[in-house]
C-alpha cells in the first residue's frame, strides 16, 4: 500500500506516531514536501537517516523548501520505481522533481519545491537555497515527461499546491495571497494532465480542498483515500472544504460523479 503525509521539519516525534508503527512490509510512504531529515549531516541525524533506511516499509521524500538541497545532491543517484532518486540510506529515498514513478501499478507524477517567504533573514547556503525554486530546466524535464504519458497519470504529488488551489486556501484563513511561478507551472500541469487526485503539503493542513485536491499535514492517508473518477472542472470550496481530520479512520470513499 501507498500511503501519504506532510511536512515532518526533522521532527522525530512523528518517527513515534502511531501510524507509522502500522506500516508494514512492503508499504511506500511518500512525504510532500520539507522532510528535514537531510539537514545538517550531524552525527544524530546519520543515525536518523540509517533507522529510516532500515525500515520494513519504505520512505520517500519529496523536496520543499526546507531542505538542504547541497546535502542531498551529494547522495548517489539511481533509479527506483522507474524514476530518478537519491538513495539517502537504505530503504529512504529522496524523489527528484519531474518523475514518474509506477508504484502498485499507479503512476505517480511528483514535481517538489517550495520558496521561503522568510528568506531575507536566513543566510544563504546555511539555512535557505536558491535551490529551492526549480530551474527551467527542471520544468522542461518535467513537461517532456508528461508529454510522453499524454499526461495520463493517476495521482500528483507536490509540495506546493497550484496557484488558484493555493489563493482560494489563502483567502479562507485570511492570509495575503502569494503565489509564484511554480505555483503557475503546477497550475499548467493540473490543467494538461488527467488524475485521480493531488496531494500536496506546504500549507500544514489536513483538509480536502476541492474533489481532486487534498492538502496533507500530521495524517498519513492511503493515496487511494479520495479518487476523483470525472474530467469535468470542479468548483473550488473556498469555505466548505472538508477538514482530512473528521474522515472517520481514514475511511476511503469515492467522489460521486
Amino acid at each position: 500500500m501507498v500511503y501519504i503525509t506532510g511536512d515532518m521539519h526533522g521532527d522525530e516525534s512523528r518517527l513515534y506516531d502511531k501510524e507509522w508503527r502500522k506500516l508494514k512490509k512492503d508499504d511506500v510512504l511518500i512525504v510532500c514536501g520539507d522532510f528535514g531529515f537531510v539537514w545538517d549531516d550531524s552525527p544524530r541525524e546519520r543515525s536518523t537517516l540509517k533507522y529510516l533506511g532500515s525500515r520494513k516499509f519504505t520512505v520517500c521524500f519529496l523536496d520543499g523548501a526546507h531542505e538542504n538541497f547541497e546535502l542531498i545532491k551529494k547522495y548517489r543517484q539511481t533509479v527506483w520505481k522507474g524514476g530518478k532518486v537519491h538513495r539517502i540510506s537504505g530503504n529512504l529515498f529522496h524523489l527528484m522533481r519531474g518523475e514518474i514513478f509506477e508504484i502498485e501499478g499507479n503512476k505517480i507524477f511528483v514535481f517538489g519545491g517550495g520558496e521561503s517567504l522568510d528568506k531575507d533573514i536566513r543566510m544563504e547556503q546555511q539555512h535557505w537555497w536558491r535551490a529551492e525554486l526549480p530551474s527551467p530546466a527542471e520544468m522542461a524535464h518535467a513537461a517532456s515527461n508528461l508529454d510522453e504519458c499524454a499526461g495520463q497519470i493517476d495521482y500528483i504529488l507536490s509540495h506546493e499546491p497550484p496557484s488558484l488551489v493555493k489563493s482560494a486556501m489563502l483567502l479562507r484563513t485570511g492570509d495575503a495571497d502569494h503565489v509564484n511561478k511554480l505555483n503557475g507551472f503546477l497550475e499548467e500541469i493540473g490543467r494538461f494532465c488527467t488524475y485521480k487526485q493531488w496531494y500536496f503539503g506546504s500549507l500544514h493542513e489536513d483538509r480536502r480542498i476541492t474533489p481532486r485536491h487534498t492538502c496533507i499535514f500530521n495524517k498519513i492517508l492511503p493515496i487511494d483515500t479520495y479518487i476523483y473518477e470525472s474530467n469535468k472542472a470542479e468548483q473550488l470550496s473556498f469555505f466548505d472544504d472538508e477538514p482530512v481530520a473528521e474522515t472517520k479512520k481514514n475511511k476511503r470513499k469515492k467522489v460521486k460523479k
